[in-house]
């Protein structure tokens, strides 16, 4: 595990710990500051390891 700092989107700049060891990283967090309150913001590495916004996932979509 290790902490990494969130970039973009509604959870911008906190900070989680995530297992960067798994083949297809992802952490998706709920969150009441985006597009769908209640719903997940979904945040992935880029290419330089830096953990971006992806999208918005609404409750009723999981």
């Amino acid at each position: 595990m290790a902490e990494v700092e969130l970039h973009g989107g509604p959870l911008d700049g906190m900070r989680v710990d995530v297992d960067v060891d798994d083949p297809d990283p992802w952490v998706a967090i709920v969150s009441d500051w985006g597009r769908y309150p209640g719903g997940r913001s979904l945040y992935a590495p880029d290419g330089s390891g830096v953990w971006r916004w992806v999208r918005e996932i609404p409750w009723e979509a999981l």
